[in-house]
């Protein structure tokens, strides 16, 4: 296979059925999509470079086949055996937003990856408290979506993998003892 990036026919998967939430809803998925990013890969492949046992990374791709997030790009066969490539369906999914009460998707396997990272991997987290007019707010979400989706389209310079995750947003009341 190629070194380059599959280049996804579609822009955007949009997550709307319950087989896909449960799909997007595992770090390991969510681990397997991360390493497709990077272009094609056989289950063997992935199972690899994730240290999974070879059944627990196809049970894996395939729920993500079935719930339309990756797709069979290319087959080859290989002493008999016929070996599928897989790449991601689109550029990039879009979640719905969590139900009350949930924690969002992205942030927990955000958190999970920030946890697992290398110690001597350099970090930058930080979190800014503010108070801005919606005017700003919206400004500010227009400018941070443009820089997100140049750093996304960056991915082609081979550089070492990054990651960023951001939560601009308007907190909730806390309210103490139940109240």
């Amino acid at each position: 296979m190629p070194d380059e990036p599959e280049i996804p026919p579609d822009d955007a998967v949009h997550v709307t059925t319950a087989e896909q939430l449960r799909a997007v809803n595992s770090l390991v998925r969510h681990r397997i999509l991360a390493v497709l990013r990077d272009g094609p890969a056989t289950i063997t492949q992935v199972a690899a470079k994730l240290e999974l046992a070879k059944g627990s990374s196809s049970y894996h791709m395939r729920l993500l086949e079935r719930a339309g997030l990756i797709r069979v790009v290319n087959t080859r066969k290989v002493r008999g055996v016929v070996e599928r490539y897989y790449a991601h369906t689109a550029r990039r999914i879009v979640l719905p937003e969590p139900a009350p009460g949930q924690r969002d998707v992205v942030l927990r396997h955000a958190l999970d990856d920030l946890a697992t990272a290398r110690e001597d991997s350099p970090k930058l987290v930080r979190m800014q408290h503010t108070r801005i007019s919606e005017d700003r707010f919206v400004e500010f979400t227009e400018r941070l979506t443009a820089l997100l989706d140049e750093l996304r389209d960056e991915r082609s310079s081979g550089g070492p993998e990054a990651t960023l995750a951001v939560a601009f947003f308007r907190p909730g009341i806390v309210k103490e003892d139940g109240e």
